[in-house]
């Protein structure tokens, strides 16, 4: 298909477009009605359809006589256990622990709280619930117990899944005493919970509440997917970085079926038989989309891997699972990359192992620099595209479309719309913004199949947090622009643009700039107050290995850098050389932390966050304890 043809006809006629993409998902019931409208400016997909994704992902493709072919392939050397799963294999295992969930009273409707490191059991758990209806969320194995409470009486569930441990590099992570204490402090008492015992260490169970998922489902009778309706939930997902209560992001099960095989055929150019790795975690949005649901849906093998870009055991591993697996195309976040560039910016490891497999990386979650866009394109010989989507859309907004002839790419954007997404800028007025003008990035409604359409138990906040500050438009809370040409350009959250006596300044272009530096490993750019201007830029950056060069001749140079490209007004003069950075566990930069360190201001550290120790540190350099 010719992209603009296809993104216009998606835009112009929207019921049609999305009809046809439907016809590629095997429904047990095809909708006829696609678009409903509904009255408070939302609008549901495919309403009187009806299928099971489970079915999909599984049953499906062994119809189709992919049985035999590897579904999930595992990797995990923090634990120095590989296995293989086909499609039928990993059938049966699901089948079994649905059924044994049916035993202990699990039905349609009713939510399950997945609190699960990186194993196979994560993605049969989610598949499981999936099967019978169940809507599960998934909880980062690990998180503090007092943030796992305050979901747990949220999300009310029937049944927790846990299991013993977590495995790091350097240490073993106990799960079960984390969630006995979210137990204890939560409201809601869940009847059962299940726990997958890991030969690195043991749990105790609780008698009459705890069971060993080992022995339970050994027994178990398999059970065949229900018969859901399109719109019946599939799964909870709580955004990283709330406070008080949280915000459960809801994906349905029929908008979100299309928008998966439309993502992993149209978008990622993959097709059934392919190799798929999605580099991330089951607890986040990327671990649904693109590690299981979307490319088990396409009859994709999923690689799953459970342990680090570096020190597990060096910085070779994402090159060396490549090679091993014959992977086709890959998705990891930014600062995985950074991290290898930062050990072997020569790409010494890189160049021992054979990508010859690899067709394309693909980058999201944070912004990618130019820097390390170059480093890796140069390093791997392959292309590399920047895209942008978000928890809420569950697929993505802008990217090249590999199926899509004329979609095209552009370094530094990440690119253009993809097809049922109508991407545009609008000031603080609502007004649109031309082509080059920044302003706040919003989505035409109605938003494509498979993005969220309400919060879990709490609608009016959805509309209050999406909606309303531009009618008609879904409000990202991104700011960006677009060029001439239609690719979008994202600078970062709106909340990242700082007023500089009166110049309204991005620090994510800034950002990209101070990345440039060859010294330079990451870095992030924010704005702190200043009595006279407002704000000014602060920059903190993380040095290479091998670097050479001193602190105060790094800071003359970065702040001459940016003074050059964007002007004095800009205003960045302090820099400051720290260790690391700040990050959530799927490695995004905490900025708004950052930035209240800085200003002396008091805030609760992130439920998401990778390592507490590390702000003690930041604060330390920036002299406010």
């Amino acid at each position: 298909m010719n992209y603009q043809s296809c993104y216009e006809q998606s835009l112009a006629q929207p019921a049609a477009f999305w009809a046809e993409q439907a016809r590629q998902v095997a429904w047990y019931r095809a909708p006829t009605q696609i678009l409903t409208p509904l009255a408070d400016g939302t609008h549901e997909w495919f309403a009187d359809g009806c299928l099971n994704t489970s079915y999909l992902a599984l049953d499906h493709q062994i119809e189709q006589g992919r049985g035999e072919q590897t579904a999930l392939a595992y990797d995990s050397p923090v634990s120095g256990s590989q296995q293989r799963f086909s499609f039928r294999q990993l059938r049966d295992e699901v089948a079994r622990l649905a059924g044994w969930m049916r035993s202990l009273g699990v039905e349609k409707g009713d939510r399950v709280i997945l609190y699960l490191p990186m194993i196979p059991q994560a993605a049969m758990a989610m598949l499981a619930c999936a099967r019978l209806g169940a809507v599960h969320s998934v909880v980062f194995g690990g998180f503090a117990a007092n943030e796992l409470a305050v979901r747990i009486d949220d999300a009310q569930p029937a049944l927790i899944l846990t299991a013993s441990c977590g495995l790091e590099f350097d240490r073993v992570v106990p799960y079960k005493p984390l969630l006995d204490k979210a137990l204890e402090l939560a409201r809601h008492k869940p009847a059962h919970v299940g726990v997958w015992q890991r030969p690195k260490l043991a749990a105790s169970l609780v008698p009459g509440r705890d069971l060993d998922w080992q022995r339970e489902v050994a027994d178990a009778q398999p059970v065949a997917p229900v018969e859901l309706a399109s719109g019946d939930p599939l799964y909870i997902m709580y955004t990283s970085g709330t406070t008080g209560r949280p915000k459960g992001i809801v994906r349905d099960n029929g908008g979100h079926a299309v928008a998966m095989r439309f993502a992993l055929e149209q978008v990622y150019g993959m097709q059934a038989g392919d190799v798929w790795w999605g580099i991330s975690d089951v607890g986040w949005v990327v671990g649904h989309s693109l590690i299981v649901y979307g490319p088990l849906m396409a009859g994709c093998t999923s690689v799953m891997y459970e342990g680090k870009p570096v020190r597990t055991p060096d910085a070779g591993t994402y090159w060396r699972i490549v090679e091993q697996y014959r992977v086709n195309a890959l998705f990891c976040a930014p600062t995985a990359m950074r991290a290898i560039r930062k050990e072997d910016p020569d790409g010494v490891l890189l160049c021992r192992h054979d990508l010859s497999s690899l067709r394309c990386l693909y980058l999201a979650g944070e912004k990618l620099d130019s820097s390390t866009h170059a480093w890796l394109q140069d390093m791997t010989g392959k292309p590399v595209h920047d895209h942008w989507w978000q928890t809420e859309t569950g697929w993505p907004v802008t990217a090249p479309c590999a199926r899509l002839e004329g979609s095209g790419a552009r370094a530094g954007s990440s690119n253009r719309a993809v097809p049922g997404y109508a991407v545009r800028v609008m000031d603080e007025e609502g007004r649109p913004q031309g082509a080059g003008q920044q302003g706040d990035i919003v989505i035409g409604l109605p938003l494509p199949p498979g993005c969220c359409q309400t919060l879990w138990r709490d609608h009016e906040r959805y509309l209050q947090a999406y909606l309303r500050t531009y009618p008609g438009y879904y409000q990202t809370g991104d700011g960006g622009y677009l060029d001439d040409d239609g690719f979008v350009y994202i600078m970062g959250r709106t909340d990242d643009v700082i007023n500089v006596a009166g110049h309204r300044l991005s620090t994510g272009e800034m950002e990209d700039l101070v990345a440039a530096h060859p010294a330079v490993a990451e870095c992030a750019v924010f704005g702190v107050h200043d009595e006279i201007k407002g704000q000014v830029p602060l920059a903190l950056v993380v040095v290479k290995d091998d670097a050479r060069i001193q602190a105060a001749q790094l800071q003359s140079e970065l702040v001459a850098q940016v003074r050059e490209h964007i002007g004095a007004l800009a205003c960045l003069r302090r820099v400051e050389v720290v260790k690391r950075l700040p990050k959530t566990r799927s490695g995004k930069i905490l900025r708004a932390v950052l930035r209240k360190i800085a200003d002396h201001e008091v805030f609760a550290p992130p439920s998401t966050l990778d390592d507490p120790a590390i702000l003690d540190e930041i604060a330390q350099v920036l002299d406010v304890h």
